[in-house]
Formats: C-alpha cells, structure tokens, sequence
C-alpha cells in the first residue's frame, strides 16, 4: 500500500471527503488555521536599550506557549553567522519558529542605480532570513518620491518588488508588503502593487493598524492575499484618537477568508509591554481557538 492510498484509507474512515477531491481541496481552502506570534517591535525600547536580548524573546515565546516570532531586525547587533546560527539553534530547541524577519525597504525606486541597491539590500536579507529558517519578510513599499505621481510610484513599486522576488523565490522566501502609510496607505493600492507583481513569492503583511479610512473595509479586501498578519491593539478611524480594535470582528474577517497563517500581536500603545504583552497574548490565543 502506498502513503497515498494510507492517507485516502484513513480519510475515508473519519468520514472526511479525500483532499484530492474537488470538495475535499474547496474544504480545505476555506478552512482557518492560525497561528499565534509576537512581533519583536512590541519590546523596541528594551532590544534597543539592550535590556532583552533576541534569545529573550524566544523565552517569551515559551513562557507564553506562543507558536512563532516575527524577528523586526533593527536591533540585530549584526548578521554575521556568529549571531544568527546560535539564535536558530535556540528556537528550535525550544520549539519556537523563527518564521519571518521584518526590514525597512523603499520600493518606490525608478529604474537605475537606488532601484538596484534597494534590490541587492532585499537580497541581503533574503540571505539572512534563510539562515534563520525564516519563510515569510515584511517590507515597506516607501513613500511617493517628490516630483512624481502616485500612479508612477506604485509601477516603480512593483517592479522594485518583482525583481526582489525572484531572488526571494529561489530560496523559497515569501515577501509580504505591509500596508504602512506613504504609497500602501489604501487598500486599493496595495492590491494593486501585489497583483501587478503577479508572483506565487509576493503578497500582503497585513497590519491591522495601518488603515485610517474605514480600516475594518479595507483590512477585509486585503485578507484573500495576506501572508502574515499583525495584529494591534488598537486601531485609528481618521483623525479620532486610537481606540482599542475589535480583535472579535478581525479575526472573524480571517477566518471567512480562510486565513492560514501566523497571527503576531504588535504591541505600539503606551503602557508597560512586559505586563501587556502578555495579557494580550492570552486574549489572542482564546480567539484563535474560537475561531480557527
């Protein structure tokens, strides 16, 4: 008997129709599954002060049961294999998966020499995200240069980004470009960005925090093509001042889409992450059992 009629057999038996069928893959495509994460930003202040350490997070992450960490990069000491290596080691061996890196980019580069150093800059990090076993890099799609149009900048966007992941796509990396204000502030926009790149390595880190016109609208018209997610507690509608987000209402959004992925809690608003961080991780995995 083969592995695939040992799969077919045990499938049948729980009264499941096969995935191989063209009701189980619909069934399969529509069903949730979540995983939950934490955002290394939420502790900026302490990896920057050099209080906490990457290897701190990843006890954390124990402590907390959390799945996986999205590593922001910006206090890296370095990415020599000095650092990298042992950090690796140490989330597998806690069992937490270092699933993505997060870096600042600039995509709105014309063609020529900054488009080129943007790309080889990606690259680099594609380079840094495969030894840490990392599958998934945020980037940002940068702000519309003076002297050009929004239109311009978004195709200069996209061919930055196409050409990025190709690289990204021969290590089997998946670029996620973050809805973050300048040329991603709309929805339409970032769809737009992501479907001209027309790549199986591109798609959309979804920050839950980033949309300020009629945020709930647009972070559902980004669900179907989002590869990570980050989730806030807080949200902002317009110029009123942040409220806290309905976690109940986005993640119901995740699920109908069939969301599979991480959910990673970015904690920004002002009281203590240390005692924060982990009530809202708590609050996050009893949503994740509720709807994923």
């Amino acid at each position: 008997m083969t592995r695939r009629d040992v799969l077919r057999t045990a499938t049948l038996a729980l009264g499941a129709p096969w995935i191989g069928s063209a009701e189980g893959a619909d069934k399969l495509a529509s069903k949730p599954r979540f995983r939950s994460a934490i955002c290394a930003y939420s502790f900026r202040d302490a990896l920057e002060k050099k209080t906490m350490s990457y290897e701190d997070l990843v006890r954390l992450a124990v402590e907390l049961d959390v799945d996986g960490l999205d590593l922001t990069v910006y206090w890296f000491p370095d990415t020599a294999d000095g650092f990298l290596l042992p950090l690796r080691r140490a989330a597998y061996r806690m069992g937490v998966e270092l699933y993505a890196i997060s870096i600042r980019t600039d995509m709105c580069r014309p063609a020529g020499d900054s488009r080129e150093a943007e790309i080889a800059e990606v690259r680099r990090w594609v380079d840094v995200a495969q030894k840490l076993g990392a599958g998934h890099i945020r980037v940002f799609g940068g702000d519309v240069p003076k002297g050009a149009t929004e239109d311009q900048a978004a195709a200069w966007a996209a061919e930055t980004l196409k050409r990025s992941a190709e690289h990204a796509g021969s290590k089997g990396i998946i670029l996620g470009l973050e809805n973050h204000g300048g040329i991603t502030e709309s929805a339409e926009r970032v769809l737009q960005i992501v479907k001209q790149v027309e790549s199986p390595w591109v798609g959309i880190n979804l920050d839950s925090g980033n949309f300020h016109a009629d945020p709930y609208r647009q972070f559902e018209m980004c669900v179907p093509h989002a590869v990570n997610v980050q989730l806030k507690s807080d949200i902002k509608v317009g110029d009123a001042k942040p409220e806290p987000a309905d976690w109940p209402r986005l993640l119901g959004m995740l699920a109908r889409g069939g969301y599979k992925g991480y959910v990673a809690l970015e904690y920004e608003a002002d009281p203590e992450p240390a005692t924060e961080v982990p009530k809202l991780i708590r609050r996050l995995q009893r949503l994740i059992a509720k709807y994923a």
